[in-house]
This record gives structure tokens, sequence and C-alpha cells, in this order.
């Protein structure tokens, strides 16, 4: 498989990610169980100043979801730019799909560990495919200085 292709679908997963992520982020205030209900309730009624600001815990709740949406965004396009641009500065570039692999990776334990298995896989996925592009590009790059 080409790197191209490997980065790729990597971009592609961190779309898949994003969709089910605002999805599901979008409809967090929704539910059927009366304790939950009631939880939502205190997260959202309940004000507290901050920093200069009023908010409650489910502004907050609510802004955090809103960045990662935003940092998928992020990654999906650093991932589909860098692709296309594979024979460009391959050492920038093996450097910064090294960082986004690690960054990947870390987010992917978060998931494990905070939220769900399904979206901590579709993250390490891409983190592995990031990292087996940047090996590759890292590669390529030797072989060229030695011939």
């Amino acid at each position: 498989m080409k790197t191209k292709l490997l980065l790729r679908i990597a971009a592609g997963l961190i779309a898949f990610h994003l969709i089910g992520h605002s999805f599901g982020h979008g409809a967090w205030r929704q539910a059927a169980e009366p304790a939950k209900q009631e939880v939502i309730r205190q997260m959202t009624e309940n004000k507290f100043p901050f920093m200069g600001a009023v908010h409650s815990m489910g502004d907050y709740y609510e802004g955090y979801g809103w960045a990662c949406s935003i940092t998928f965004i992020f990654f999906m396009l650093i991932l589909w730019f860098v692709s296309g641009s594979l024979a460009e500065n391959k050492s920038l570039i093996q450097k910064i799909l090294t960082t986004l692999a690690v960054c990947l990776f870390v987010w992917s334990i978060d998931e494990f560990l905070f939220f769900f298995p399904f979206a901590g896989c579709i993250t390490l996925l891409a983190a592995v495919l990031t990292f087996i592009a940047a090996i590759r590009l890292r590669n390529q790059k030797q072989k060229h200085e030695i011939d």
C-alpha cells in the first residue's frame, strides 16, 4: 500500500470519527434515563464564575466537545494535505507525520480511558497508519541519501 493511500485512509478514519463525534455530541443533552436527565439538568442550570466568565459545567462540556470537532477537522486536513505533498520537503513532512501519529496515539489512549473502545480503536488505527507512513517516508529519504 502506498504512503499516500495510508494517509488518505487515516484522514478518512478521522472524518468518520468526526461525523460520529459530532452527532453524538450534538445529542448529549437528550437522555431517556431519569438519572442522566438529572445530571444534565445540574450541569446546565448551575453557573459559576471562572476567570472572568460565568458558565455552567454543561457549557464547558459543550465547548470541549466542539473543540474536539475542530481538532478532528485539523487532523483530517493535515493528513489529507500532507498526503498530496509527499515529494516536497520529505524531512519536514516526516516530522509532521511523526508528531501527528504521537498525538493521535495519545488521543486514542484518552478515548480508551474516558470514552469508549470504538472511538479509541478508530483513532489508534489512524495513528498506526500515520506512523507507518512516517516510517516509509523516512526510509525513502534514507535511500535517496545513500544514492
